[in-house]
């Protein structure tokens, strides 16, 4: 089995939109979605924000 990591910039706005296009160019079946997360302070209190996924398609 070969797999191949891929680094998917990711932006709040259109987040579905382009994980839905990027998924269906893919030639392989996707074995799994790794989102990397950062925290974020606001003035309101801390959360995190979602920096980039890495998604890992299977070939063969």
């Amino acid at each position: 089995m070969k797999y191949l990591v891929h680094k998917l910039e990711v932006k709040l706005d259109d987040a579905a939109q382009e994980l839905e296009r990027f998924l269906d160019s893919l030639t392989g079946e996707v074995f799994s979605i790794v989102p990397i997360v950062a925290p974020a302070f606001f003035p309101m209190g801390a959360s995190s924000k979602t920096k980039y996924l890495l998604v890992i398609e299977k070939l063969g």
